[in-house]
This record gives C-alpha cells, structure tokens and sequence, in this order.
C-alpha cells in the first residue's frame, strides 16, 4: 500500500460547447473566449477556458442561395422579354389601325369619284338621247325626198360639227350615225342599240349605207386603203395599234376630231385627235 495519499487534482476538465447552427441567411458567427478564473483553497489555480465554436455554412445552405440568384435572373429576363413583346403589339396595333383608316379614306375618295363620274356620265347621255329623238323626228314624219334631205340638213345643223356639214353622200350618214350615239355607254362586245364597243359602233355606222365591216377592230384596220393621217377625210376609219392587229378603232369626222367608243369610264365620246392621236387610218367610202 503506499504511502502517499492520491490528492485529486483541482484542475477542471475541459468542456466543448455543442456547435449551434444558424440558417437565417447570417453567415456570421461569433467566437467568444471566456475565461474563468477561480481559487480552489489556497493551492494556485489555473485558468479555465470555454471555448464555442463558430458555425460554418453547408454546401447545400450556398447551393440554396445560388438557384434563388439564378431564379431572380430568370425571372426578370421573362419580365423585360415580356415589356418588349407588349411594346411590338402595341406598335403593330397601331400600324394597322393607321393603315386601316387610310385605306377607308382611300375607298371613300374612289367612291365619291366614282359617283361624279356616273353623274357626268348619266347627264351627257340623257343630252344625247335627246337630241336623237329631235333628229329622229323629222325624218319619221317626213314623206318626200326634199322633206327627208331638209331633215338631214336640220340634223347636221344640230348635232354635227362645222367639218360634217363639209361632208357629203355616204359619210355624212356615217358620221351622222356615229354622233347619234355619243354618250352611249361602252360595254365590251356590245353592238349597240344603246351599248356599243369601239368597233361595234363603227361597224354599224357603215351599215347605215350598206357597207359590212369585219366584226373586230384588228380586221377593220386593213379593211381599206391606208391613208396618211396628214391626208383624212370624214368617214375614215381612224385606228390605234399596228394595221392588221389594232386595238382599237373609231370614225373620222373632220376638223381633227374622232367619233367612238373609247373605253367603260367615258362611254361614247367625240373628242380631238389631240386627246388620243391614232396610229394610221383606212379609207372604206
């Protein structure tokens, strides 16, 4: 047994504080030293330390944040995309509401064009209807030869130029005719009594004095002899294109003007060669 008694020890065992997580986004931690002195009886004391260790953040705590950053990314790239998108339709919108109103302004001015044009159009052909029925007048009431060439005259008094008073025989009756029919509306195929196409109407001005033309302008336009257009005389047939494939055809009445059906817009027209100068001319009479 020995002689020496076992004399506790007065030093404190060391004591680690359990570790303290904190997940509230604070990566801070504190560390705190504190020392304890105390006296155990009259023997020296050793200082005791408690030592708390700082907590440390994990992986999965940093991966948290860094899918909520890239989530804000996302979600404000969406938003900006989104503003550009509403931006474009809005532009988009308003082109088409622009375009729309100037296409209504455009249908509205063709319209109104289009109605004053139908109104001239309807005036001249009641003027002309009734001049046809005073120069077919006479001549229906007319019993004799003198009666019937004084009715002419009153016609080409009446209705007819200063150049067709020069014209005498076969192409005062054309010409005659032709003028008759002056604000007639111009429908394509038609020949006539009260529609007529360009070569319907002079076809049917020679049948007047008994002469048949070919049906089609491009025929008409060789049916003849050609004439220089310095060298025209009333009842010629004035034609535009090349002979043999013309387009159009109408009758020459003197005094540089033309008699014929022109086109859907103006119907049956007289008018100077200056309007609308021909290609060449045929002489039939």
């Amino acid at each position: 047994m020995s002689h020496t008694a076992h004399i506790r020890s007065h030093r404190k065992p060391r004591r680690s504080a359990p570790k303290t997580a904190l997940r509230a986004g604070v990566a801070s931690g504190v560390l705190s030293t504190i020392a304890v002195a105390g006296a155990a009886g009259t023997a020296s004391a050793e200082p005791v330390t408690e030592t708390i260790e700082m907590p440390t953040l994990t992986s999965g705590f940093a991966g948290t944040v860094a899918q909520s950053a890239d989530a804000t990314q996302r979600a404000a790239s969406n938003f900006d995309v989104r503003a550009q998108q509403d931006a474009a339709a809005e532009k988009a919108a308003k082109a088409a509401k622009k375009a729309k109103a100037e296409a209504d302004r455009k249908a509205e001015a063709e319209r109104k064009e289009a109605e004053a044009r139908a109104k001239a159009a309807a005036a001249e052909r009641a003027s002309r209807a009734a001049e046809r029925t005073a120069l077919a007048t006479p001549a229906s009431d007319s019993g004799s030869s003198d009666s019937s060439s004084s009715s002419s005259s009153s016609s080409s008094g009446s209705s007819a130029s200063s150049a067709v008073s020069q014209a005498t025989g076969s192409a005062a009756a054309v010409i005659a005719f032709a003028q008759a029919q002056v604000g007639d509306a111009y429908v394509l195929g038609s020949t006539g009594p009260n529609a007529w196409d360009c070569s319907g109407l002079v076809g049917a001005a020679y049948k007047q004095i008994g002469v048949d033309l070919p049906r089609v302008s491009q025929d008409q336009s060789t049916a003849g002899t050609q004439v220089s257009l310095d060298n025209l005389q009333p009842g010629d047939i004035l034609y535009w294109g090349s002979a043999g494939s013309a387009y159009h055809t109408a009758i020459y009445i003197g005094d540089g003007k033309f008699v014929g059906a022109q086109n859907p817009s103006t119907g049956v027209v007289e008018r100077s060669l200056d309007y609308d100068p021909p290609t060449g001319a045929v002489r039939v009479l």
